[in-house]
């Protein structure tokens, strides 16, 4: 079993975090150079900055660890790099990088340990409303200090939800725009903001109800599942299960309860039971 994570530890990536959030935070609007590593997933000289920053910081603070960032990680080997028990950090620098090229306020840094194939510590900042979600294992998830909580709402139809669509959208025979479909006939509404890790902290503390997304990376959700988890919610694939979650990255998040409900719709489609009309469900 790893050991318990210490508050110096949680204080250091907190503080690591916040310096990445203060260079992005003051790169806002000025995004500079934008590269493209496909048709629609941009990077930006903001983004290796503040990786760099990241990188460097967490090095010299646990030298030992593993480290595997979204710019410098690459996008192959996800499962291979991630089944070792030894301790490694996942980075995403500027989680909503198309947001921040374009002026959209509302994107996120987000530092996640895995340790003995569970996640250890969770940090997601937000450098624009300077809001910090962290979470230790067995400790709770807090915003800003103060404890956060899944919330309360026990229907889908009464559930206000988020999602994202993958890189791949283009050009994908399922880029989740049918899903989401099903999703807006069934809930109260459905909203994709562009930043999973934010997504995850708007369930964590109730903001939302429910998340869903396909092909996202281990720096996406690393962080955000610790906190959901430690708000008291829960997490699975589209089947309901726990495996492979991190490493290929096919996330469905809730308060708890209504997660079957958001299974069942992601398992039977346009068939499921619709709260409205009938002939929409079985």
């Amino acid at each position: 079993m790893f050991p318990a994570i210490s508050s110096r530890t949680l204080a250091t990536v907190i503080d690591i975090a916040h310096e990445a959030g203060a260079l992005i935070r003051k790169n806002y609007g000025a995004a500079g150079r934008v590269d493209y590593k496909g048709a629609v997933n941009p990077v930006t000289e903001t983004d290796r900055a503040a990786e760099a920053i990241i990188v460097s910081r967490l090095r010299a603070a646990f030298p030992q660890h593993r480290i595997h960032g979204e710019e410098s990680g690459g996008s192959q080997g996800h499962a291979e790099r991630l089944a070792i028990p030894e301790p490694i950090w996942l980075v995403d620098p500027l989680d909503g990088t198309n947001n921040f090229a374009h002026g959209f306020p509302h994107f996120s840094v987000s530092i996640g340990l895995l340790a003995g194939g569970l996640v250890q510590v969770g940090v997601v900042y937000d450098p624009l409303r300077d809001e910090t979600f962290w979470a230790r294992r067995g400790e709770g998830a807090y915003c800003n200090g103060a404890e956060i909580h899944v919330s309360a709402v026990d229907s889908l139809s009464a559930a206000f939800l988020a999602t994202g669509f993958p890189y791949s959208r283009r050009v994908a025979a399922d880029n989740n725009s049918r899903v989401l479909d099903n999703f807006l006939r069934r809930s109260q509404g459905v909203r994709r903001a562009g930043s999973a890790s934010l997504d995850l902290a708007y369930v964590a503390c109730g903001r939302f109800d429910g998340y869903w997304e396909p092909g996202l990376s281990p720096w996406d959700v690393t962080a955000g599942l610790l906190l959901v988890e430690e708000a008291g919610g829960r997490f699975s694939n589209f089947t309901g299960g726990y495996d492979r979650v991190i490493t290929e990255g096919e996330v469905v998040v809730s308060n708890g309860k209504i997660h079957n409900e958001m299974l069942v719709v992601l398992r039977e489609g346009s068939s499921a039971p619709h709260p409205d009309f009938r002939e929409l469900g079985p």
